[in-house]
């Protein structure tokens, strides 16, 4: 019995020391879980030396992820500075702050963050049943996964609705059969930028990188996503916006009823996505918002529509913007954008909690990794697969603190908004996006030197590209797809070794 409460005591040690951190990472910009996991496996024999379980290691990795995900909308929303799971929620989270209603974002994020937790648990046990030993499907998954990981990323790209305007000699030339608002020449602007992106990162993988002052984890993926969603985005903001609204103190959290489909819907992507390699939460959503407008017009009704990164908003001038804002601000009116936008806030946030969990479901289901904190758990000690009836005990430890860890995180991000917010208005606008800016920049140096921040510079010149020509920057989640794509066509088709 005693020791039973000494672990019991070990698992309420790791969900506060979890809480903290993840709340650090989600916080702060490309600090990610990914480098606390890391750190954590280099210590834990210097841990385990002095007393400290490794089962509580793991659980601090398991809570500092769940945190992240509630967190991250913050930074991302309200400060400009998204990692790649949060890409798609800048542009809303922005327009939420410009009109005022930054706290109706945070708050719809953390509703969506909640049923997404939730919302995934059964979608574990239907994982377990399809891919555990009953029915494998997981080694069938394998032999189709290159042609699945093109498939999907052919289908992001025909979702793409950003309509484009030919070049004028194209126009003429083909007799103005190709004109204006060619919905085609935003699929070809897309997949271009899809294939740059990708070819951006098979380039990036390959270069050596080591930390000026000996930080574990020197992966040049932290300045290729921080160039080509972080810095890229800031530089905007502190281009196109200079003077913030007051911000209404609306922290009620949405009715649960509306978005339990989509969300449910978001597990569900989330699900499809934990199990498959270079696959994120931003895919996910595309996903998700597509086949909710697929519906819609099916049934007859008008779509959701995905243009959440169209030339309107970026040929809009800061006073235009402003007067939108001031307009819904002050009169409580609430523009056609405002309910879209806060439902990809949800939706999004869903599927991040929910890829979340899946990760984990499926390191104990299929002994796969599918993310740097699951990475570090798999090499942390051998993980036992879950192959009877009932879970192991050791998952079981771990998603009790996921769950647990998520529910202290819901009203933890009331608070800090708040102070977010306090910030906002303490700090101008641009004088902040600069600090998180030279934040960022330090941070690369510090763990990949001057290589990373060549790599970060390249990704924020690419990163500059998708406003300006009229596509979603989730397309350059290439950076990862293009490179596991080639990897696994060739080790399917190459059997002469020629790559």
């Amino acid at each position: 019995m005693e020791a039973y409460f000494i672990d019991l005591g070990w698992l309420f040690i790791a969900l506060f020391i979890g809480v903290m951190m993840g709340s650090l990472t989600g916080l702060i910009p490309g600090f990610h879980v990914n480098n606390v996991a890391l750190i954590l496996l280099a210590i834990s024999p210097a841990l385990l030396d002095i007393g400290i379980p490794l089962f509580a290691v793991a659980g601090i990795i398991v809570a500092t992820g769940t945190v992240h995900t509630f967190l991250n909308y913050i930074p991302s929303a309200l400060i400009g500075a998204p990692d790649g799971d949060t890409a798609l929620s800048l542009l809303p989270g922005h327009r939420m702050l410009l009109a005022g209603n930054a706290a109706r974002g945070v708050a719809w994020s953390a509703r969506g963050s909640q049923l997404g937790l939730f919302l995934s648990l059964p979608l574990i046990v239907v994982a377990r049943i399809a891919f555990g030993p009953e029915l494998g499907w997981y080694d069938q998954l394998r032999d189709i996964l290159p042609f699945l990981l093109l498939g999907i990323s052919l289908l992001l790209l025909a979702t793409e609705t950003t309509r484009l305007d030919w070049p004028r000699w194209i126009q003429k030339l083909s007799g103005k059969r190709l004109g204006k608002d060619s919905r085609f020449a935003g699929f070809l602007s897309a997949t271009g930028f899809f294939l740059l992106a990708g070819f951006y990162g098979w380039g990036v993988f390959t270069l050596p990188a080591q930390s000026p002052v000996g930080m574990p984890d020197a992966s040049l993926l932290l300045p290729s996503l921080a160039g080509l969603f972080g810095i890229a985005n800031l530089l905007d903001i502190y281009a196109t916006t200079s003077h913030l609204p007051p911000q209404k103190e609306d922290w009620s959290l949405p009715p649960i009823r509306p978005l339990i489909v989509p969300c449910f819907w978001s597990g569900v992507a989330g699900a499809s996505m934990g199990v498959l390699p270079g696959m994120t939460a931003s895919q996910a959503t595309v996903l998700v918002m597509g086949g909710r407008n697929v519906a819609a017009k099916i049934q007859g009704k008008e779509g959701f529509g995905m243009d959440w990164e169209t030339r309107k908003l970026t040929e809009m001038t800061d006073e235009e913007l402003l007067e939108i804002a001031k307009a819904e601000a002050e009169g409580g009116y609430e523009g056609p954008q405002t309910k879209q936008d806060l439902e990809v806030i949800a939706i999004l946030s869903a599927v991040n909690t929910a890829v979340t969990v899946m990760v984990l479901g499926f390191l104990y289901i299929i002994g796969r990794s599918r993310s740097g904190a699951t990475l570090a758990l798999k090499m942390m000690y051998p993980i036992e697969t879950w192959s009877s009836l009932e879970p192991t005990s050791d998952f079981i430890r771990l998603l009790a603190l996921t769950l647990a860890s998520g529910l202290l995180a819901m009203p933890m991000m009331r608070y800090v908004g708040k102070g977010m917010l306090r910030l906002h208005a303490a700090i101008p606008l641009q004088q902040m996006v600069m600090g998180v800016i030279l934040f960022v920049v330090a941070l690369v140096w510090l763990t990949t030197g001057f290589v990373g921040i060549g790599v970060l510079i390249i990704g924020t010149l690419i990163g500059l590209l998708p406003p300006r020509i009229g596509i979603r920057r989730s397309h350059g989640m290439g950076i990862i797809l293009v490179p596991i794509m080639i990897y696994t066509f060739a080790q399917r088709f190459d059997s002469f070794g020629f790559l």
